[in-house]
């Protein structure tokens, strides 16, 4: 592979070892694989206590460390017989980095140097974001303000050389390919980030978000003993949603954290890119990347079925299989955490109904009114000090809840969310005012941040808090 500068090696019973670079494949040797050959091959990197799983028919993955760098290793038995693929972590060889303020006298570390530099810079100022786009200075979102960095724009050369140094080999042949690439990059020191590369007018750009390397706790997020009960489920759907940038991955971060440290089972993840890492505590976590460890989120949800899942937890519900087997996967015994970009709870349920023909969505309210048990509506807002702070809106499964879903009434499901507030439940526009009364947000953020904005108008007015004239 790194001779070549392919993105994979493919070994199968039966077949060639062959080479995948650009998209092609190509064989490597003339003579097929023998079972003896490909077992003999993989037990001589797979880690010991896996070992074993070379003889089963569960598919399983893990990162064998080269001389050359990391190789993320997918080892896949069917009817067929033994099969692996490996994939590489290392960049392809290094390309000289251009001349400029970034990269002179630095040889060819500098383009992974220049980037690393600026992840620091954005954890340095407790950035979200960096944003970098072709023949413009790098900006930093800073407590949801951007905020341009002292530092000279990057050509568009700049941009691509230090991508190639942080991209996984297959996610920089996809971003040249397509013009469109997500990824993690783990900075040593500052914690993960999620990467996307991309393509406009201008050249390439990319946007990395810092994920940070502590899980903050369910306390240190301000989510309500309710919240927290979901995590103790058996079995049913919980959704977080909200708009990008909301913080939906630090909430189920946070939630998934809680399963670690206070149960005894098998939690799997399906992420795209994976996050938060999560290291095992009381219960066994297992996280896969889509992309790297699996095809897309509707093979591995399906595969999840037989790999003893007690959690699982889907990065994005992101399409009608996707959510159909998500459904599906709660109701037969398993505790499902999701994702949608969706701004309320009716509106959640509404956009998972909506995504089934009509012929279908009788049945699909039947299933999530038996099947949901908690929607988390979120939404971050600045404070008063400079920081952010969450409003959380909460619906949790009742009969009266279950019944609308399945009638067909989601628009009565706000009164019956503001009726609930006994069990938990609580309103977007609530919870912003919450924050308001204890003086962490401005009524004018909470205005701005609220979706029934004649509601919250009325509400602060009668709570004495004035909004600036105009608002």
């Amino acid at each position: 592979m790194k001779e070549h500068s392919a993105e994979a090696v493919r070994l199968k019973v039966g077949q060639p070892i062959a080479l995948r670079k650009s998209g092609m494949v190509r064989p490597l040797t003339k003579e097929p694989l023998n079972a003896q050959q490909v077992v003999g091959l993989l037990r001589e990197i797979t880690p010991g206590h896996l070992a074993d799983r070379l003889a089963s028919t569960v598919e399983f993955a893990f990162t064998y460390e080269a001389p050359d760098g990391a190789i993320e290793v997918q080892v896949e038995p069917d009817q067929a017989g033994l099969g692996a693929t490996l994939r590489a972590l290392f960049p392809p060889r290094p390309v000289a980095a251009p001349a400029g303020p970034s990269s002179a006298g630095n040889g060819d570390t500098a383009p992974r140097a220049s980037i690393e530099a600026l992840l620091r810079t954005l954890a340095s100022v407790r950035g979200s974001d960096l944003h970098l786009r072709t023949s413009a200075v790098p900006v930093a979102r800073v407590n949801g303000d951007l905020q341009p960095l002292e530092h000279p724009a990057t050509s568009a050369e700049q941009i691509e050389t230090m991508l190639r140094s942080v991209m996984p080999a297959g996610d920089f042949a996809k971003w040249q390919a397509t013009g469109d690439a997500d990824f993690a990059y783990e900075l040593a020191g500052e914690g993960r980030f999620r990467g996307n590369a991309g393509r406009d007018r201008l050249g390439p750009f990319a946007v990395f978000r810092l994920i940070g390397s502590t899980i903050p706790t369910v306390d240190e997020l301000g989510l309500s003993k309710e919240v927290q009960a979901l995590c103790q489920l058996s079995k049913g759907l919980v959704l977080v949603t909200g708009p990008t940038g909301s913080g939906k991955s630090t909430t189920l971060a946070a939630l998934i954290d809680l399963v670690n440290r206070t149960r005894a089972d098998h939690v799997l993840t399906i992420e795209d890119p994976i996050e938060f890492v999560h290291q095992s505590k009381k219960a066994i976590v297992t996280q896969r990347q889509v992309g790297v460890h699996t095809k897309d989120f509707k093979s591995a949800l399906r595969a999840a079925l037989r790999e003893d899942p007690d959690v699982v937890l889907v990065g994005e519900l992101r399409d009608l299989d996707t959510i159909a087997i998500a459904i599906e996967t709660a109701e037969t015994g398993h505790l499902v955490f999701g994702t949608l970009h969706t701004t309320t709870a009716a509106s959640t349920i509404d956009r998972i109904i909506d995504q089934f023909p009509a012929d279908r969505q009788s049945q699909i309210r039947v299933m999530l009114a038996e099947s949901l048990r908690g929607v988390v509506a979120q939404t971050l807002c600045r404070t008063v000090k400079g920081g952010r702070a969450a409003a959380y809106e909460v619906l949790l499964s009742t009969p009266a809840i279950a019944n609308l879903i399945r009638e067909g009434k989601t628009f009565q499901i706000p009164s019956i969310i503001q009726t609930g507030r006994k069990l938990g439940m609580i309103t977007k526009n609530d919870a912003l005012i919450e924050l308001v009364e204890r003086g962490t947000v401005e009524a004018k953020e909470a205005h701005f941040k609220a979706v029934d904005k004649p509601a919250i108008v009325q509400m602060l007015k009668a709570r004495g808090h004035a909004l600036p004239v105009g608002e």
